[in-house]
């Protein structure tokens, strides 16, 4: 490939292979990177993907999935089982795309998260019947629009981490989550974090790590080199 040099390495060092942030890139440039990274890596995930990118690359990776909602296409070659502990909570319905990336990338890593939607504070009381399952979590991404309220009543409820994810959604004085990100770097409940505007796959990869490392301080095992596949022969298609 002469427009990309792809960082296959990273699977070695990170535990999970790099993701292809297709916006901005051609269905061809995008439909040759995630076949190239599936050669080398069982799970591949690409975010911002239009149909056009997802049925090229689809050509090349028959088993490749897409998600319209969230704009995620994904392979997962080894599902196994999914770790438990973290909930995704989005506010609104409008949420539930950039919600759903953060979940889809979650899977894709290993983890199962448990999906608590339209649950903003409007309407308070439909949070507080979910609390009994937010309390359970070790970890939890709020996605919300508008005001961006619902992470900081999520932050003071809970003992663990929040990681808020502002989304584009609202009316004009949003400024296209401007308003909400604000509010959210703002807030005055501890234990929250922060990504960017619309960031889903951002939060849910933290989410991951902080379940991960949770979870290998429980069960201690030696510490092992990740086994390394024999790449396929790559060819052009």
């Amino acid at each position: 490939m002469d427009f990309a040099t792809l960082d296959h390495h990273r699977l070695h060092r990170k535990g999970f292979s790099e993701v292809v942030f297709c916006q901005c890139k051609t269905a061809e440039q995008v439909a040759s990177i995630i076949y190239s990274l599936s050669l080398h890596s069982p799970s591949v995930l690409g975010t911002r993907a239009s149909a056009e990118q997802y049925e090229a690359a689809k050509r090349r990776v028959p088993d490749l999935q897409y998600h319209p909602l969230a704009r995620v296409i994904w392979l997962d070659r080894q599902p196994g089982k999914k770790a438990d502990g973290v909930a995704v909570v989005a506010a609104g319905t409008g949420d539930l795309s950039v919600a759903e990336e953060a979940a889809l990338t979650l899977e894709v890593m290993g983890h199962r998260p448990q999906r608590i939607w339209d649950v903003g504070v409007a309407g308070l009381h439909r949070l507080l019947d979910k609390l009994p399952e937010l309390r359970q979590a070790r970890v939890i991404v709020a996605v919300a629009g508008m005001e961006g309220a619902l992470p900081s009543v999520v932050a003071g409820l809970v003992a663990a981490p929040v990681i808020a994810v502002p989304t584009s959604v609202g009316y004009g004085a949003s400024f296209g989550g401007v308003a909400a990100l604000l509010a959210m770097l703002n807030s005055c409940a501890p234990g929250i974090s922060v990504v960017n505007i619309d960031n889903g796959f951002g939060a849910g990869y933290m989410a991951a790590a902080i379940n991960a490392q949770i979870q290998a301080a429980q069960n201690p095992q030696p510490r092992q080199s990740p086994a390394r596949s024999k790449p396929k022969k790559e060819s052009i298609r």
